[in-house]
């Protein structure tokens, strides 16, 4: 989902794939015949509405569901709100799809309110999906974790990762830092979810996916995609490696 701080991309997506089920079952479908096999969503009308179009004429990828996704907004949230979103309605929801994780998202994990965040995480292991979280500040939330959660609670940690340091909390990320939050992450435990890996398009698939190839540290990525073109350039590129 494109977020409106992304400027007029964002509103050329929102008016060329957002407001279209169809349009969006069309580029899951070609995601899907280009070797994804799986698609990070949230409950979202259009996108469950694409995503059931696309399942129904043959799409058979497992969701990574991101729950509690709320309308706050990103540049400056209100995470009071965000903590109020109905996130057992979304646990409800999307188990009822072929969903093997859900995480816990960013706004809730940010607000830094643990014993919610706790919850959360034990209703979706309860569920039977496995479990994690998502944030926006990987450096300042990875130093909080191990002293305020209980770490087998979840498995999977999704956090923004590039070499333009975007939408990092951290004003670069040079060889040193990247070796010292190495050090961090691989301290968790956990499987490591690489997302904004594009710096919002400031970085090419190949400039992307050429600095993620040399991070031994990270076990999955999520990117966005606007049209079937897009998907299948992206997807050409990420195989040569």
């Amino acid at each position: 989902m494109a977020e409106p701080y992304y400027g007029h991309r964002a509103r050329l997506y929102y008016e060329d794939l957002y407001t279209q089920p169809e349009r969006i079952a069309d580029v899951i479908l070609q995601a899907y015949d280009s070797g994804v096999e799986a698609i990070n969503l949230v409950n979202n009308e259009n996108l469950l509405k694409g995503f059931d179009l696309a399942c129904d004429n043959g799409c058979n990828m497992k969701v990574i569901a991101t729950v509690g996704k709320s309308d706050v907004d990103y540049l400056n949230p209100n995470y009071e709100v965000a903590c109020e979103v109905d996130w057992e309605d979304d646990i409800e929801l999307f188990s009822a799809y072929d969903t093997p994780v859900m995480l816990v998202d960013e706004f809730i994990t940010d607000a830094y309110k643990w014993n919610l965040t706790s919850k959360i995480l034990k209703s979706i292991n309860d569920s039977g999906s496995l479990s994690g979280i998502v944030t926006a500040f990987p450096y300042r939330t990875t130093d909080l974790l191990k002293d305020n959660i209980d770490m087998e609670l979840f498995d999977f940690y999704m956090l923004p990762i590039n070499s333009f340091a975007y939408m990092m909390d951290t004003p670069s990320f040079l060889k040193a830092q990247r070796e010292e939050f190495r050090s961090k992450i691989l301290d968790l435990n956990k499987k490591i979810i690489a997302c904004r890996i594009f710096s919002a398009g400031i970085q090419t698939p190949h400039e992307a996916f050429s600095f993620l190839n040399n991070l031994d540290f990270i076990d999955l990525i999520t990117f966005g995609v606007a049209s079937e073109d897009e998907i299948k350039k992206d997807m050409e590129v990420l195989k040569s490696f």
